[in-house]
């Protein structure tokens, strides 16, 4: 099949530009090891989520309402896998004990990797469109089968950890890469007893570059799933990557509390997965529904929305109940009558 694009040569140069000069300046400021605030991370925050709100009105008044539809549904649905990408980076940063003034540095290189690893999978993913429909059937599957994997964790409960001694690319690079016993500012490698030797900080870098892979294999069949142009299939990966590291920053204390958003995710990639087979159907059996794309993000918004406000509610009944086993009175119990305590 033919793929159709909205990007000329001209758009696709300067789109790849900006993104380059986004990386230089968070470069520039990430070279330094400090904390960063948490003003600054608001602000950066927000600034890289205004930044596809506009070019998304551009999509609009330049190639229509349905273009805009598919960029911001993609934008959505790579934006919430992100967040449990975060959830992940989290995790790998506690089990590598990454001091809190080299987190930055080491979640820009994870999101370097995660943008060429997102390119190769685009170019990957166009080329399997373009040789048939079946592709279509694959990227469905996929997600389904990795649907089924959310749900089988969430069901199994227990707390999210990570055992960086149990982690294959860990072992296969200490096999045969000598790494320092500790961290030695923001170098990656240093030179110990005349030879090489790698840092922790390199270490925690290439797992997350490990993880980068295997959410790169979910997120480009997921928005394949929402637009087919693979300009817009860039576009929302570049864009909900981007702000990864500010956004780190702002949700650390919050992404634990969102227990509830495998739930969601397993129910979005599931949900696209059965979009991508319909859509292959529909090519072979005209009968067959599709479902649009204006429905999908519904779909996926209002997902987001019930797993955020379920969360909220579970915490907060747990907070009720441990004050109650505390011996605390809650305000419920304060305005119960004596005779029905």
């Amino acid at each position: 099949m033919e793929l159709r694009t909205i990007a000329s040569p001209t758009l696709w140069i300067i789109t790849v530009a900006a993104l380059l000069l986004l990386l230089v300046v968070d470069m520039l400021i990430t070279r330094r090891p400090r904390e960063e605030s948490m003003r600054e991370s608001v602000g950066w925050s927000v600034f890289y989520l205004l930044l596809p709100v506009f070019f998304g009105f551009y999509l609009w008044a330049g190639h229509g309402g349905g273009v805009a539809v598919e960029f911001f549904t993609g934008f959505v649905v790579e934006k919430s896998l992100s967040v449990d990408n975060l959830f992940v980076f989290m995790l790998l940063l506690a089990a590598f004990a990454v001091p809190s003034a080299l987190a930055r540095q080491v979640l820009l290189y994870g999101i370097v990797g995660a943008l060429v690893l997102r390119v190769v999978f685009i170019w990957l993913g166009a080329a399997a469109l373009q040789s048939g429909t079946w592709a279509f059937l694959l990227f469905g599957a996929i997600l389904i089968v990795t649907a089924g994997k959310i749900v089988r964790d969430v069901l199994k409960g227990g707390e999210q950890e990570v055992d960086i001694s149990s982690m294959r690319t860990v072992r296969l690079v200490r096999r045969f890469v000598p790494v320092t016993d500790d961290y030695r500012g923001s170098r990656l490698v240093v030179r110990e007893r005349g030879r090489l030797a790698l840092t922790p900080l390199a270490l925690a870098a290439i797992a997350i570059l490990a993880t980068d892979i295997v959410f790169a294999v979910d997120s480009v069949p997921a928005v394949y799933g929402v637009t087919e142009d693979p300009f817009l299939v860039f576009a929302t990966n570049a864009f909900a990557l981007l702000g990864l590291r500010a956004l780190y920053f702002v949700l650390q204390g919050v992404l634990t509390k969102l227990r509830h958003l495998n739930h969601g995710l397993g129910v979005i990639l599931a949900f696209i997965g059965v979009k991508l087979v319909l859509h292959w159907a529909h090519g072979i059996w005209t009968w067959v529904p599709e479902i649009p794309t204006l429905a999908s993000l519904g779909v996926i918004v209002g997902v987001l929305v019930v797993v955020t406000v379920t969360s909220l509610l579970a915490n907060r009944r747990d907070r009720l109940r441990g004050a109650v086993a505390a011996g605390d009175e809650t305000p419920e119990a304060i305005q119960e009558p004596a005779g029905e305590r």
